[in-house]
């Protein structure tokens, strides 16, 4: 049950383009559309007030509305989820909020919850976002996965598609890296400011809107969560989060 001292709102940016998966966010998956598993588990966090779609495209508002939910109609000329979501928070006034991954169907509601509570309790954190660790060393060599390294305070230093940290020699621990989520909470004040930031040379050399933050000295917290939400951006994407939620539909 959500409670009213709870200041917190959900968005799921959702666009239909997509290069490698076509139309990824109202493909089926164990007989629902992705944006609408992505949804039913955002919902499960009892620390969102709320939880809305935020669309450029009537066929997923109309996708939304038939199981439910909530969808908010945005300009058609925002350039990445973050700015979507901006434009929403225009209209409400929660103090948080949270920006979850419309192709991310297995997202966890506890980690959402955790996301909040952290800003609850840290007064000077402005952005928060989510990372696993992991041993898998294709991964870490795809620069279609996001590596991140952090300070001992858990603020990240540095996100890149190349493979950081870089191993060399022998090491005395074992390999592993920490992978990025993509789902980001920031504070309402700092998000409108952030939109309105140009990007810099680090963001667009890597295609990574986060460093836009560390460009301006500002700190990004990475909080490390034990479960990796599968970005689905490939058919084995697809039949990979449809193998879990198959064998394991309580976890999942």
């Amino acid at each position: 049950m959500r409670t009213d001292s709870v200041k917190a709102l959900g968005i799921i940016p959702a666009r239909l383009g997509s290069t490698r998966l076509p139309e990824k966010i109202l493909r089926s998956i164990d007989g629902k559309s992705m944006i609408q598993h992505v949804w039913e588990r955002a919902r499960q966090a009892k620390k969102l007030e709320d939880v809305i779609v935020a669309t450029d495209d009537v066929r997923i508002q109309q996708c939304v509305e038939g199981f439910g939910g909530k969808a908010f109609m945005t300009r058609r000329d925002h350039p990445n989820g973050t700015s979507r979501i901006a434009e929403v928070m225009g209209r409400f006034r929660q103090d948080f909020v949270i920006n979850i991954q419309g192709d991310q169907p297995l997202v966890d509601p506890k980690a959402l919850d955790e996301m909040v509570s952290i800003f609850e309790r840290m007064k000077d954190v402005e952005v928060l976002t989510l990372a696993v660790r992991m041993t898998d060393r294709a991964s870490y060599e795809n620069p279609n996965v996001v590596k991140v390294v952090c300070d001992t305070e858990g603020n990240a230093l540095y996100f890149s598609r190349a493979g950081i940290p870089f191993f060399q020699g022998r090491q005395d621990r074992a390999f592993s890296f920490l992978k990025h989520l993509g789902v980001y909470g920031y504070r309402r004040d700092f998000l409108l400011k952030f939109v309105a930031w140009e990007p810099g040379i680090l963001e667009n050399t890597e295609k990574l809107e986060q460093l836009r933050v560390l460009e301006r000295g500002r700190s990004i917290r990475v909080i490390e969560t034990t479960y990796d939400f599968v970005s689905v951006d490939t058919e084995e994407d697809l039949q990979e989060v449809e193998k879990r939620l198959q064998s394991n539909p309580v976890r999942n």
